[in-house]
């Protein structure tokens, strides 16, 4: 699952990196500690233009009855994403792009659990497969809600964790973010090419385990642990 995530890039910087044509977000400030139910960025299209936006992490199907419902599914699985009632229009229309540095694993040890921060060797953005709706209250106020797509870990992480977020190759932003209800089953196919060759990791202090630290020196390694590639 993906439950932690780094959001610490300017909105500028990931307009250029993620050509987008346009941002409709107000700045959000940097996160070290980007937990469920925030506001984060998302790169999403319309009209064949490529826009930056922001949704509330934790995605509130446009059918639900309750806004609540969201704070449980931050995460959709790659393999039922096409079935699930939750998931599978958003899935076929309403496709995004969320920007993150890097992303929090723990791994299960006798000793308790130890976290991990893994991110790209050369600092670049990592672009998850994401999901959004727009969900609208009794009184008329629109919510626009995001999930990250999640598949098997990759078998170098597999044991820090048994699944990771699905990272998308930059030449394959375009078919994912395609609107176009007939390129929906070519959009699913990428989720089984994820972008990890670039990963690397290390483990980080327990400080983020508590939603309220939110600081740089989350991501610095700790311990004796080797960063692997």
């Amino acid at each position: 699952m993906c439950g932690r995530y780094v959001a610490a890039s300017d909105p500028d910087q990931l307009a250029a990196w993620f050509d987008v044509d346009d941002q409709r977000t107000d700045e959000l400030p940097a996160s070290y500690n980007v937990a469920p139910t925030m506001s984060v960025y998302a790169v999403s299209e319309h009209a064949n233009r490529r826009y930056l936006v922001s949704f509330r992490w934790g995605l509130v199907p446009y059918w639900s009855e309750d806004p609540k419902a969201g704070a449980r599914m931050i995460n959709a699985r790659m393999e039922s994403v096409a079935e699930k009632p939750a998931f599978r229009t958003a899935l076929r229309r309403r496709r995004c792009i969320i920007p993150a540095d890097g992303f929090y694993e723990w791994q299960t040890l006798p000793t308790g659990k130890t976290p991990y921060y893994i991110h790209r060797a050369d600092g670049r953005p990592l672009a998850f497969a994401g999901l959004w709706e727009a969900w609208k209250s009794p009184e008329g106020d629109w919510l626009r809600t995001c999930a990250i797509i999640t598949g098997t870990a990759d078998e170098r992480l597999a044991d820090l964790h048994q699944r990771m977020p699905i990272v998308l190759r930059s030449d394959t932003w375009g078919v994912w973010l395609d609107r176009d209800e007939r390129r929906s089953e070519a959009a699913l196919g990428l989720l089984s090419q994820p972008d990890t060759d670039a990963l690397t990791w290390h483990a980080v202090s327990s400080e983020v385990n508590n939603v309220r630290n939110d600081h740089p020196g989350l991501i610095d390694a700790v311990g004796h642990s080797e960063t692997s590639t």
